[in-house]
This record gives structure tokens, sequence and C-alpha cells, in this order.
């Protein structure tokens, strides 16, 4: 059994079972990788993959547990990488962040700009996406924390750390009859046509949840997961939008108003996500302090040792 045979288990699922796309994302032939199947095949006397003819279509039921051990494995693999890297090259990496255009829009700037001047030689990423795909790019090691509301803190693999509290407020253009009415309600809201985040009025999230209690429809015209695309739609007046109170700024926002709405939606909160099982690197830790200073670096570190359970 070698770890190139699992690397290529594990890319083919990564692949949708495209020996093809395997191959090339292993910059090896589809031979290669083929052999390499049925040499671990034969080795362990179980089928991985169900097949039609010679083309992959799944996994077999062995084949699922099978793969939870390769990930597993991989990744311990990986740490050993990492750990190496943190004591040979303290200050050189890649760190990746993924998060929405919230976070990366009004709440990430200045902390990278931080992250940067202490940690020059960090090549930085930041990959967007709506909190479904922040907590798919944690889990799957793409991203080395993420950053959203939502679902990244109900996946057993990622552990949260709180960072800060939010509500919403309301814009919508100077004229507009809401500008005029001084406590604002859930039927005020649904009267007119409404411009929000894709992902606020699926499943049971929270603003959701408020309207579907209170037996309200609101009249949803138009969603996007871009705060800054909900605005410019706002500024053409078709509709009023619902949006995160730090995504408004009365200077660089004008001619358009704000009202808050906290009265009416509970707090969401947005937290840092990571494996449970990343070795962190110290740069990775000083990113997470960065963004919630609040927190001590020996608070921190106490926080931090809770994410393994057997710790």
């Amino acid at each position: 059994m070698k770890l190139q045979q699992l690397r290529c288990i594990f890319q083919i699922v990564q692949s949708d079972f495209n020996i093809s796309k395997a191959s090339e994302a292993l910059n090896t032939s589809q031979p290669g990788v083929s052999k390499q199947i049925k040499l671990f095949e034969n080795e362990i006397g179980i089928l991985i993959f169900q097949r039609n003819g010679k083309r992959l279509i799944g996994l077999t039921e062995p084949g699922e547990a099978v793969l939870n051990s390769i990930e597993a494995i991989l990744l311990e693999s990986n740490n050993i990488k990492v750990i190496s890297e943190e004591f040979i090259e303290k200050d050189q990496g890649t760190f990746t962040i993924a998060t929405t255009h919230t976070q990366a829009r009004y709440k990430l700037p200045m902390v990278v700009e931080e992250f940067v001047k202490k940690y020059p030689k960090i090549n930085l990423n930041i990959h967007q996406g709506n909190p479904s795909q922040v907590t798919d790019q944690i889990i799957s090691g793409a991203a080395d924390v993420g950053i959203a509301t939502e679902s990244i803190n109900l996946s057993e693999n990622i552990y949260t750390i709180p960072c800060y509290q939010w509500n919403r407020c309301i814009v919508m253009p100077k004229n507009h009859p809401l500008t005029k009415v001084r406590n604002i309600t859930l039927e005020d809201l649904a009267a007119y046509p409404m411009i929000t985040y894709d992902y606020a009025f699926t499943g049971s999230t929270i603003v959701s949840e408020v309207f579907k209690n209170a037996n309200i429809e609101p009249n949803i015209m138009l969603t996007a997961i871009d705060a800054d695309v909900i605005k410019t739609y706002v500024s053409l007046n078709m509709g009023i939008g619902l949006i995160a109170e730090m995504a408004y700024d009365s200077t660089k926002d004008n001619p358009m108003v704000s009202k808050d709405v906290s009265h009416l939606f509970p707090l969401s909160t947005t937290y840092i996500g990571i494996r449970r099982d990343n070795f962190l690197r110290k740069y990775t830790s000083d990113f997470i302090q960065m963004f919630i200073p609040q927190t001590s670096e020996k608070e921190l570190k106490q926080i931090l040792n809770k994410r393994h359970p057997k710790l």
C-alpha cells in the first residue's frame, strides 16, 4: 500500500470518477492511475469503485468506508509536511481564507493589511462564496480558515470560534415611503419589493424563519450574494434592500438611506472556522487573533486546544 495509490483514489472521487481529469490533476497518465487502483484493490481484497464496463461510476459500500480512512491518512501526511514547513520556513507559505463577500468587503481589509505587514512573504488567497461553499472549502482543505455566518458551525469536522454578532438594516432611496415610518414592522417590509442575500431565504435561516413564524410572505424580487449588488439595484429604485448593518456606509452609499431593523430579527453570529484535525501554523493562529483582537493570545491558545476532542 503506497501513498500514491491513496492519492489516486482520493483524486478520482474529487474528479467525479473521471480518470482522465484525475490523471491531469495528479500530473500522470490514465493507465498509471488505473494501474494504481488495481494494485490497491488487489492488495486489500475488495473493490473500491463501482464500474460500468471500464468506466467508474461511484464507490462501493466498502469503498466509502475506505475513503474515510484515506482522507484521514492524506490529511495527516499533509500535516507532517506543514509541521516541517513551520520549523524550516516559519514566515513562508500559502494561506487561504474562504469567506463571504460581506466579510471580504467590510471586515477583512484592515485585518489583511495587518497580516501582510507581519508576514510579507506569505502568499495570501481569499476565496469568496456563500456560507455552504465556505464550509465545503474548510472541510476539503482548500481553505486554511473560513469566515461566515449560518452553516459554518454545523459541521462536526469544523471547529468554530464566535467572532462578533451583527444584525440587519434596510437601505432605500431617500424618497421612499418607509423613510417616514418610525417603527418599521415585518408587514411594512413585506409591502414592498425586497432585494436581499440569496441564502437568507433558503432552508431555516434566521430571516426566513422570522417571516415564516409571523405568517408573512415577503415580496422577494431579486437575490444576490453581494451587498454591493443589492445596493446597486436599490439605487435603481427596484426595491428596498435587506443587508447586514456593516454593509451600509452613510458616506459612500449616498443618496440611499438606511433604517435599523434589528428589532425584527435575532442577532446573527459570525464565526471563524478551522478543521479540527489540521495542524495550525503560527501565522494561522496569528491571523485568527487579528480577526478577533478582543481575545488575548493566552485565551486563544486555550480555545484552540479545545478543538481536539482527545485533548
